[in-house]
């Protein structure tokens, strides 16, 4: 395999960077034109529940209330994407689709070392999200309560509707299709370099044949 002369590489590459730059407007602009007309704007709106003890004639918790409901945050995540509470969700807000897809749309976290847990839905309507949202964490409450007998789930923030979309950010966006067009116009321009066996320097002659190059005949151009 030929060295490669860094000289050379970098003389090629600015010769050819146009090529560079044609290829980066065309990334970002054909990523632009997707992010613009063809993705579909998602919205995220997140309800966040507490678990709490039951309350008692003074009020208090205790060191086994708080352990208790660490232990429950995790079987209360999977409750609340169980068949049974999402297809009450689906009947009140009459929604037209299946338990499966309605599980599709909702994320459930807990925030370590809390009784904290969040209820996050997704989906193209904001408000719907919203709405779906609020939903989930009233029929989960009712649902602890008819399981449990225990009233141990409090709502700290309902969800609102989100004003933008979680999944198109046009600064970000732009910065990574640059970033993308730059990549694949260099990689194009350096392929270009390797295929190309055409004499570029004297350097190369010399190394090739292994003589001393005497005279090199000027490109006068046409007249």
């Amino acid at each position: 395999m030929d060295e490669i002369n860094l000289k050379e590489l970098m003389r090629y590459v600015l010769s050819k960077f146009y090529i560079v730059i044609l290829v980066l407007i065309a990334v970002v602009s054909l990523g632009e034109i997707y992010s613009v007309y063809f993705k579909t704007p998602m919205y995220n709106s997140t309800t966040k529940l507490v678990l709490t003890s039951e309350q008692t004639s003074n009020n208090s918790i205790t060191t086994n209330d708080v352990t208790l409901s660490n232990n429950l945050v995790k079987t209360y995540s999977e409750i609340i994407k169980s068949r049974n509470v999402l297809n009450k969700v689906i009947d009140s807000l009459k929604l037209g689709m299946t338990v499966e897809q309605l599980a599709s749309k909702i994320s459930v976290s807990s925030v370590t070392s809390t009784q904290i847990i969040n209820v996050t839905v997704s989906d193209k309507d904001s408000e719907l999200a919203q709405r779906i949202a609020n939903e989930v964490a009233k029929q989960f409450k009712t649902e602890i309560v008819t399981l449990y007998k225990i009233d141990n789930v409090q709502i700290v923030d309902k969800a609102t509707a989100a004003t933008a979309p979680y999944n198109i950010n046009v600064a970000k966006q732009l910065l990574g299709y640059s970033a993308a067009g730059l990549a694949a116009g260099l990689g194009l321009v350096l392929l270009m370099f390797y295929l190309d066996n055409t004499i570029k320097s004297t350097q190369t002659v010399e190394n090739k044949v292994g003589l001393v190059v005497l005279g090199v005949v000027p490109n006068a151009g046409r007249k």
